[in-house]
């Protein structure tokens, strides 16, 4: 077993999870951001019926996006987690074989 490849494994993980964890908040923002846009063009417009009775097929599209990207981030904080496992296991074990060594 190879301590070192076992350290880079976990910073490896870590950096994957926060790149998943960046890219699902920045699609998270966009998709409120555009909601909030759409909505805001509608008032102006006088037109507040509009936003009630947008297309269905619309709303039902953003809504898988979305609901994506919030189990994207869940899914980049458990593998942070374990990431983390994977070093702490990692330091344990270089630990141990430094005390039978020593």
């Amino acid at each position: 077993m190879e301590i070192q490849s076992a350290f880079n494994s976990g910073i490896q993980g870590f950096q994957n999870a926060q790149e998943q964890a960046t890219q699902a908040a920045s699609n998270i923002a966009q998709a409120v951001n555009f909601n909030d846009q759409t909505a805001n063009v509608n008032e102006q417009a006088g037109n507040e019926v509009a936003v009630n009775n947008a297309p269905q097929s619309t709303k039902a599209n953003e809504l898988p996006d979305l609901n994506q990207n919030i189990v994207d981030l869940k899914v980049a904080e458990y593998q942070a987690k374990a990431s983390a496992n994977v070093v702490k296991t990692a330091d344990e074990a270089l630990g141990t074989l430094l005390d039978v060594t020593a």
